[in-house]
């Protein structure tokens, strides 16, 4: 929906809106149609506005009410804002707008930092208390909305990506070496408050975080999801009408909250075309359906446009395909790198990118499928997961890990990977479901850690580089509780997501439905050959790369070699790994600091 950011000065000096400016023009992509500011005593605040909700300027920001002195900058849509807003109007309160904006701020001045626990939907938002000389931060449940922030001599900062936090002086660019280790075992996901740059922190999801004008710190957790199996008693009839009914509502919130029309990026798999099937069972008319497509290689078709078309003929949408050659996705490469908040190397990143650049000259919401295999297991690794004899980090690494620890110390340089920091974090992880049962305790990982960092975070950057808002059904916290109580072989019998299925059987083609999985591919990213080996060859032969002492380069000239001999367990690409890290490093921080 928009970009926030501010900055709140610890050392009584004044913000210079210089810093603001800049950080503002780091977000003007994710929020084209307003831009504002904000600036009391030691507290400068500014938005960048993709307008979804309430479209007029009584609704733009940073909006500040002066009769609680309080001033917000939000990010995101608040699915149950209507009944919140009666509610406060109830308690005495009055309001300027119609949008959700406000009803963050009136609920916050009501009921203090609780209040974000009645807030159902994706945000992230700062707010200033004048009084209190305090600032306020919190991200939704499951990490929708991004929120990163950097702290230094004299300052705390915040923004929805690191492009802006790093436009401003004085932050640490140095690369941190957990969050390396993490990058380049679990593909790009670093989990939270770390990110890959020592200076750059992310809020968690389902946290607050009050920073006062001494720049002391308080994080808090206001929502953990139960790893339980509470619902084991149910039949398997009653867990498809539930998590139908609940699917149901979630996606019909995510269309009804907005002021303009929703579409569906459908991708012809199970979860996107689903969310079709249960919008025009709501009785939806004319709905938008967007696909993308790119060159095939001989391991792998490079469109799924066989299963997409079909639902758009099923339903009567109105189908938008768009087609992309690998030239243009080469072209392409380092502009969408240069969007990414942190280094992405999901290959689907690249695919949503340039599809939401063509989906977003049509139309400014969108409703997407991301969530739906963690959430109902429907990766592949699920099931081999839980043909596992013990309950350990080595059981879940096997299968997932793109390199074992041995070969990450053959991959980086020594004063780089001194510790098994990923295998730390995973036994946390693990640990912190509660529960005995393997895999759902990797399913409660993914969902509270693997997923936010990865599928969602990939979409979210590169939709709102385009000024395009993706909604996310499958990440509605209250289906979310409510799957993860379901027992586990109903979610991986018959290849995983199997209440999916049956909820699908009376809305979808069957040839959709018992499909073999898809990926979104951009096969050219996973089979480097040619133009792609030479132009990866010439990123890590750089001096810039080769200055900055990350990898051994016996290892990089290795992948050069032979690169469709490396891949990860997850059929990945090593050599893009490395590729994707260091264009990232080169077109985000080196041009920074260069500046």
């Amino acid at each position: 929906m928009c970009g926030i950011c501010g900055e709140l000065r610890l050392d009584d000096s004044a913000p210079d809106p210089g810093t603001i400016n800049g950080m503002l023009r780091a977000l003007k992509r994710r929020g084209p149609d307003h831009e504002g500011s904000y600036y009391d005593k030691a507290v400068g605040l500014g938005h960048r506005r993709l307008s979804v909700i309430d479209l007029s300027p009584r609704a733009n920001q940073p909006m500040f009410d002066a009769r609680t002195q309080l001033a917000i900058v939000f990010n995101g849509a608040i699915y149950n804002y209507p009944q919140l807003r009666e509610e406060l109007i109830a308690l005495g309160h009055t309001f300027r707008s119609t949008g959700d904006t406000e009803v963050i701020l009136k609920a916050y001045a009501q009921w203090g930092p609780a209040s974000v626990e009645k807030l159902t939907g994706m945000f992230a938002f700062a707010i200033w208390d004048v009084q209190a000389h305090e600032l306020f931060l919190a991200r939704d449940r499951l990490g929708i909305k991004p929120l990163y922030y950097a702290q230094g001599n004299g300052f705390f900062r915040f923004a929805s990506n690191s492009q802006a936090l790093l436009s401003t002086a004085g932050v640490d660019t140095r690369v941190d070496a957990v969050g390396l280790h993490h990058h380049l075992s679990l593909h790009g996901v670093v989990s939270a408050p770390r990110t890959i740059l020592r200076g750059l922190k992310k809020l968690p999801p389902g946290h607050t975080l009050k920073v006062a004008t001494k720049g002391v710190l308080e994080m808090r957790a206001y929502w953990q999801l139960h790893a339980g199996n509470s619902g084991a008693s149910k039949s398997e009839h009653e867990w498809q009408h539930d998590i139908q009914a609940a699917l149901s509502n979630a996606v019909e919130k995510r269309l009804h909250v907005a002021d303009v029309p929703v579409g569906v990026l459908l991708s012809g798999g199970l979860d996107s075309s689903l969310l079709v099937g249960l919008l025009a069972q709501a009785g939806v008319s004319d709905i938008q359906t967007y696909s993308v497509g790119f060159e095939d290689q001989p391991e792998e078709p490079g469109n799924e446009f066989e299963y997409s078309d079909s639902v758009a003929r099923h339903f009567s949408t109105r189908h938008h395909k768009f087609y992309i050659d690998n030239h243009e996705v080469l072209e392409r490469l380092p502009e969408a790198v240069e969007q990414m908040a942190e280094p992405m190397v999901g290959q689907d990143a690249i695919a949503f990118y340039l599809l939401a650049e063509q989906v977003s000259q049509h139309i400014s919401v969108v409703q997407s499928g991301q969530g739906a295999d963690e959430v109902f297991g429907g990766y592949f690794w699920y099931p081999r997961m839980q043909a596992e004899a013990s309950f350990s980090t080595e059981s879940f690494a096997r299968h997932y890990f793109d390199r074992s620890h041995a070969e990450m110390q053959d991959t980086l340089h020594e004063d780089l990977v001194s510790e098994d920091f990923t295998s730390q974090t995973v036994q946390h992880l693990l640990e912190r479901a509660g529960t005995q049962e393997f895999v759902r305790a990797v399913l409660h990982m993914d969902v509270t850690t693997l997923v936010v960092d990865d599928p969602v975070k990939r979409v979210d950057n590169m939709t709102m580089a385009h000024g395009l808002e993706a909604r996310v059904p499958f990440l509605d916290h209250e289906l979310v509780e409510l799957a993860m109580q379901m027992p586990v072989r109903y979610k991986l019998a018959q290849g995983g997501k199997y209440i999916l299925k049956q909820i699908a059987r009376d809305l979808l083609p069957a040839k959709v439905i018992d499909r073999e999985k898809g990926y979104f591919p951009v096969p050219a990213l996973k089979y480097i050959r040619g133009e792609f080996v030479e132009f990866m060859r010439t990123v890590l032969h750089s001096q810039a790369c080769i200055q900055r002492q990350l990898y051994r380069r016996d290892y990089v000239d290795t992948l050069l070699a032979q690169p469709e001999q490396y891949m990860t367990p997850l059929r990945g690409s090593k050599l893009w790994h490395l590729a994707l890290l260091e264009l990232w490093m080169q077109r985000n921080v080196d041009r920074t600091l260069v500046s």
